[in-house]
Order: structure tokens, then sequence, then C-alpha cells
């Protein structure tokens, strides 16, 4: 009998392997929030889209002379009929020179005077585990001199889940509205997400999960019970 129960357990074993579900392609059809770039024409796809987010700039710091400034980028202001919009807009420094915001609140209302529904800035900074509570405490004085009814939102690393401290968390709440973990870089999704996105109910914030168009991605079978997850944005690659 022992050797039938080990040919019986091996018969289950290869049955679970091939059942097991496999990562599929990300089809943006599928979704209804979408990352805008330069160089991303839009498409008739952008009509189902509840959510734009489209880059408007970079805060970018010149290391040789020691300045930062904001040079537009991205595309240029469409009208568009989406639901909600948020303008985004990258940055390599903290160190933000002081006619940025006044540059980016002139934007929202250019923007809005066009009769697009701007409803938040997104902040696109790759802020290290370790330096969170600086990036916090940016992102409070960011949020004091946004207009005050434009929501902000911030992107954010996979390794978030793993590092933050409570006292970090507490920091952010209240001052962001919204924060999107990137599952990828580039446009290749990082192998082993499923292991840092089981690890993000300790943020204790709203957040949404990035994908990249064509990349893989397999929902991890918890994330739709975590209270604070909110659904997904993709973003969008230039097509051959």
């Amino acid at each position: 009998m022992k050797g039938v129960r080990h040919i019986a357990f091996l018969a289950l074993t290869t049955l679970l392997v091939w059942s097991a579900p496999a990562s599929a392609e990300v089809r943006a059809a599928d979704y209804e929030a979408f990352w805008l770039w330069g160089g991303v024409a839009p498409t008739a796809l952008l009509t189902q889209a509840r959510s734009l987010y489209i880059l408007q700039g970079e805060v970018r710091a010149d290391h040789r002379h020691g300045t930062a400034d904001i040079i537009a980028q991205g595309i240029n202001m469409p009208r568009l009929k989406a639901g909600d919009l948020w303008l985004v807009y990258r940055a390599n420094t903290l160190d933000w020179p002081g006619r940025a915001i006044d540059v980016i609140n002139a934007e929202v209302g250019r923007w809005r005077a066009a009769a697009n529904k701007v409803v938040g800035v997104q902040i696109d900074f790759d802020a290290a585990t370790r330096h969170l509570d600086d990036y916090a405490a940016f992102l409070q004085g960011l949020r004091r001199r946004l207009l005050p009814d434009c929501r902000l939102g911030i992107t954010g690393l996979l390794d978030w889940g793993n590092g933050i401290d409570p006292a970090t968390t507490d920091q952010l709440r209240g001052v962001v509205d919204e924060l999107v973990i990137q599952t990828y870089q580039g446009r290749e999704t990082i192998p082993g997400y499923e292991a840092y996105l089981a690890r993000l109910g300790r943020l204790h914030l709203p957040f949404k999960v990035g994908l990249v168009e064509a990349g893989d991605w397999m929902p991890p079978p918890t994330l739709n019970d975590n209270p604070w997850f909110r659904g997904y944005v993709v973003f969008l690659t230039k097509r051959k």
C-alpha cells in the first residue's frame, strides 16, 4: 500500500502543479485607470477611463551647479472626457525650487479652465524605505501649499510594506489621499511581487496597485480582502 500511496501522492502533486493558475498578460482594455506618459498617444481606450494620471513635468536636480528646476514634460493638454484626472510630476530630488509648487498650482488651474476634471496631483518619487520619514515631512509641506481642493497622491515602491514603521504611516495618513504601489520596473513586472504585496496591509493607507501594460500579473489571493485596496492603475506603453 505504501507504493500505491506514493503514486497517488505524485499524481495529486502533478495535478496541483498543472492546475495552478499562471500569470496573465496585463491587457489595458480590462482596466479603467491609466498612466499616460509622453510619447504615448491617447487612444479610444481612454474613453473608458474612470481615472487618468497624466505626466506634466519633472523636478530635476542639477548636481553640477547645485540647483534644481521644474521641467515641462508629457502630453499637451487635451480635452479629455475621463472621470478623474491627476497631473503627475516626477522628481529625482526633494530639494524643490521655490516656484515649483506655484507652477503646479497654476497648471492645475489651467487644466480646469479647459473643462478638464483635475482632482489631484501625484508625485512620482522613488523614496527608499529607510528615508520615508524625510519624504513624509516633505509631503506635509507640499500639502500645505497645494490648492485646498486638490488631492495629493504618490507612487510607492514594492518594498515599502517591508520596512515602514507606524510613526511614518501616521505622518502620511491625512496628508496623502492615495498611494499607488508600482509592481514593475521599466516595462517588466518585478519577480516575486506577490510576497511584497502580501505585506501591504501594514501600511494602513488607501492604495492602488500599479501594473505595466503587457506585463505579467496574477493577483495574490488576499489582495481583494485588504480593506485599504482601491483597485489598479495601468502604465500604458508605446505600441509597436
